[in-house]
This record gives C-alpha cells, sequence and structure tokens, in this order.
C-alpha cells in the first residue's frame, strides 16, 4: 500500500493506494484561510500539521475497516499548493503565518525582480505575486526583523516533510514555481538567491519527485502502528495531478476545468515562454519539463453566470444554454472576473458582457459565458504552442469535463480532440501516491504505476464550428479585451 498526501488551500487530502493503484481509501481535514489585508492571504503552518496528522488518522480508521493493516504501507508521497512561503529559525520555530500562492501583495517587488540581470532566462518565467522569492523580498522590506531569522524557507508540503522526517527537502517540480531555480539545469541558482538576499543553505535539498527525502520518524512510525517508511519527493500539486491521470510523457497534455483553468503539456526538454505568462517548471519526473497556462477564473465563471441570472443551479444552466440555438450576433463575455495571468499577465483585467440586444436572453448569456471561458483557454493553449510544444493527445479533468455539452463546445473551439476518463476529478493525492510507489519501489515501470485511466469519451472538433470560432469569434474575443484593457487599468490604480 502506498500513502498520498495533499496539502491544499481549503483542505488537507489522504488516498491510500494498493499495488494494482487502486484506491483503497480516502481522508480529508478542512484548513480555514486568513486575509488580514486585502490581497493577503495566509495560513499557519502548525494548522497544516494538526490537519494531515487527522486525515491520516481517519484514513488508517478507514482502511482497517478494510481489513488493512497500517504496516502494509511501504512509502508515503507529498503534495501541495505552490509557492508558499514557509519561514523557520535555527530551532524550525515558524517565524509568521504561511504567505499563500493567492497572495498578492508583492507586485512592486516583481517589477524589481524583471530588472535583475539574466532573470528571465534563468527562471524561464515571469516575476507574479503568487511565487515564492518575491513574497521573500517583501519580507525583507515590511518585516527585516523576520527576514533576519530566517534560517530554513520550505514550501507548504515540504514543511509537512519535516514533520514527518526531520528533513528538509523538496522536489523540482514544487521549487520550479520559487524564482530561484534554474529551471533548465533543475537546481538552484546562487545567482537569484544572492539577489534575494539569501544563502543557498537557507534552501531545502533538492530532489526529482520519485526520490526517497528521508524515513517516517520512529515516534509516528509507532503512534500509527506503520513501519519507518520512506517519503517521496512527491510534487506540487498540478505536476502530482498530471502524475495521479497519467500525464507523464512528451506531449501529453491535461486541460482542468476546475475553479481556475490550466493547461498543462508534458515536454522531454526545456521549453519557456515567459513573455506570454506561460509557466514553464519541472515536471515531477526525471527528465521531464512542463509548460502550463493559467486561467484564473474558469468553471467559477460559469457559477458566477449561474448566480447572476438566476439559475437555481449550474445544471440549470448548462441544460438551458445546450437548448438554445447559438446565433451569430450572440453577446460575447470575458471571462478576467479574477484578473487574468496567461497570455495577458494582468491584474486589472476584469470580466464583461457585451454585444447586449433588446431580444438577449439569459441562455444566451449562458452561452456566451461556456464560449468565453473556451476563448480564454484557447488563448492560453495557443501561448502553449507558440513555446514550441503542441500537444495533440488533451485529457479534460476537473468538474467541469462533466459536461457533455461544454467540453464539445471546447473541442470545437480549440481544434483538437478532447479526452475524458474515468476518474477524471482525480486529484494530486493519487499522483503523491504513485510517486511514493515509484520511490519505494525503485524497479517498477512507469507505464505500470502511471496508467491512464480508461477512456470514456473522445470529444471531436466539428470542423465548420471550429471554422466559426476560429475566424469570427476568436479575432472579436481577442479585440474586446485590448479595448477595455486600457479602462479598466486605469480604473485599477485611481
Amino acid at each position: 500500500m502506498f500513502l498520498g498526501i495533499d496539502l491544499g488551500t481549503s483542505a488537507i487530502k489522504a488516498v491510500l493506494i494498493d499495488a494494482a493503484g487502486k484506491v483503497r481509501a480516502t481522508a480529508s481535514h478542512a484548513l480555514s484561510l486568513s486575509n488580514p489585508q486585502p490581497r493577503w492571504s495566509e495560513q499557519d503552518p502548525h494548522e497544516w500539521w494538526q490537519a494531515a496528522q487527522s486525515a491520516i488518522e481517519q484514513l488508517l480508521a478507514e482502511a482497517g475497516r478494510e481489513g488493512i493493516a497500517p504496516r502494509q504501507i511501504a512509502g508515503i508521497g507529498l503534495s501541495g499548493q505552490m509557492h508558499g512561503a514557509t519561514v523557520l529559525d535555527k530551532a524550525d520555530r515558524v517565524l509568521r503565518p504561511a504567505i499563500l500562492w493567492n497572495d498578492g501583495r508583492c507586485d512592486a517587488q516583481c517589477v524589481d525582480m524583471e530588472s535583475w540581470p539574466g532573470f528571465r532566462e534563468i527562471t524561464g518565467n515571469l516575476a507574479m505575486p503568487g511565487f515564492t522569492a518575491p513574497k521573500l523580498l517583501w519580507l525583507r522590506e515590511h518585516e527585516p526583523q523576520v527576514f533576519e531569522r530566517i534560517a530554513k524557507v520550505l514550501l507548504p508540503k515540504d514543511y509537512l516533510r519535516l514533520c514527518l522526517t526531520g528533513e528538509y527537502a523538496t522536489d523540482v517540480s514544487d521549487a520550479a514555481g520559487t524564482l530561484w531555480l534554474n529551471v533548465a539545469e533543475r537546481r538552484w541558482s546562487q545567482r537569484m538567491l544572492e539577489l534575494t538576499g539569501l544563502p543557498q543553505d537557507a534552501m531545502p535539498s533538492l530532489h526529482e519527485g520519485n526520490a526517497v527525502t528521508g524515513y517516517l520518524n520512529p515516534a509516528l512510525a509507532e503512534r500509527w502502528g506503520m513501519q519507518r517508511v520512506p517519503v517521496a519527493a512527491g510534487g506540487g500539486d498540478n505536476a502530482a495531478g498530471a502524475v495521479g491521470v497519467g500525464i507523464v510523457r512528451h506531449k501529453q497534455a491535461m486541460l482542468s476545468l476546475g475553479t481556475s483553468g490550466v493547461y498543462f503539456a508534458v515536454s522531454d526538454g526545456y521549453l519557456a515562454r515567459p513573455e506570454q505568462a506561460v509557466h514553464s517548471f519541472c515536471h515531477a519526473l526525471p527528465g521531464t519539463w512542463h509548460l502550463m497556462s493559467v486561467m484564473l477564473s474558469a468553471a467559477s465563471c460559469v457559477d458566477f453566470t449561474a448566480n447572476l441570472t438566476g439559475y437555481a443551479d449550474v445544471p440549470a444552466l448548462l441544460a438551458d444554454a445546450e437548448r438554445t440555438v447559438a446565433r451569430s450576433n450572440a453577446p460575447f463575455f470575458l471571462p478576467y472576473l479574477s484578473g487574468e495571468r496567461t497570455p495577458h499577465n494582468d491584474v486589472h483585467a476584469a470580466g464583461a458582457f457585451t454585444g447586449l440586444r433588446t431580444d438577449t436572453v439569459r441562455a444566451d448569456l449562458a452561452n456566451a459565458t461556456l464560449e468565453g471561458v473556451g476563448l480564454g483557454l484557447l488563448d492560453g493553449i495557443e501561448a502553449v504552442d507558440a513555446a514550441g510544444l503542441q500537444a495533440n493527445d488533451i485529457t479534460v479533468i476537473g468538474g467541469g469535463s462533466r459536461s457533455a455539452y461544454w467540453t464539445q463546445m471546447l473541442a470545437d473551439i480549440i481544434g483538437r480532440p478532447l479526452t475524458l476518463r474515468a476518474g477524471g476529478e482525480v486529484g494530486a493525492a493519487l499522483g503523491a501516491a504513485r510517486l511514493a510507489y515509484l520511490a519505494a519501489e525503485p524497479g517498477a515501470a512507469l507505464e505500470d504505476v502511471c496508467e491512464m485511466p480508461e477512456i470514456t469519451a473522445v470529444r471531436e472538433p466539428d470542423a465548420a464550428r471550429h471554422a466559426y470560432y476560429r475566424e469570427q469569434r476568436q479575432p472579436k474575443f481577442r479585440a474586446l479585451y485590448r479595448q477595455l484593457a486600457g479602462v479598466y487599468r486605469v480604473r485599477g490604480t485611481t
């Protein structure tokens, strides 16, 4: 048996799989979030550890009811929310609440980082407030008494590793999101650390995701009735999620339709396109990288329109949209409710309905929303294509993948087949468990451990619909963003 633990923003999740890859038990524990000031987002690392212990103990209890003993567990893997800054002193005391990936306080520090010589060439990415390094620059400027006491900086999942094993370690997929990693060479960049004001020994040791980073400490092993099993390096949440759904080989890709929208494509070599806000990261497996486009509001836009227009729920919106014939003069929707990352990197971008007429009905707004999210995702996919990585095998996951109508629309917009698989909402905890399997059993075949789930449907694009979206809707969609961008940017800075 192999245990995967995923430290999310809203909950800790744990999953237990057997050697055949079957999920045998699951558990979770909710987490709280603190927003002490506008644009601030923080969590207490001590709460992470308390929640992790609760989730593990729940999972062991569930497994016990199925006749599975804790001593059957052969390895543990970790996954977690990326970019969070967890700062410790020399005694491993937490110096302040962790600053999370969705914290926006350090935009000024990002501007400074972009002026550093060789910054984009080394990191492969834009400096964005979500990343870790600008958070440390903010601490150096605004909380110098904290900064001066920092002995170690850990990413969220790696604080759990410290609690489990006593080791300071991370994996290259998570480290790539710090802006301290030379992503092409998969090593810490001395230059980026020096410019931040940190020594290299403030960083955890670096490992591939399927490497052993330590062993469960004796006290915990005794308490849980487990052996001192190896703990794998694991991966950042997106990389671990990809491992969980079998997206591990060159030109494989997944499109995640969650609250945000993520297009994740695997490469067997380093590629980057920071000028279009494409994320260039290491994958959680040796010799692989990935490019990622991130859309901040995807399925959340559908929730927004359902609430705005009085639908009972999202399924009612989808059903009404499907019953309505799309019109050539249909409204447009810009899906930038929370700003946007790829390809615009525009914190001031805003959502909008345009082209409303006297005969516009709410089903038109529903279809405009579904289409607008699709056109936004297409912008991100084309930015990844422009970096030199065009994937033709795209698996759709996330809550939005349950809609046959929307996934067909997306296939028509993108112009490529979209594959749906069993368990398409698999979380990163499964990927963490698979990485634990690979760490504990080095001889295990990647294709066996990271098998892709069974195909349940394939949405083939309709050539006529694709031509319509490409020739008529996409150019107008992009023009609307350009026309409105200045309006919202001025409003956002006054």
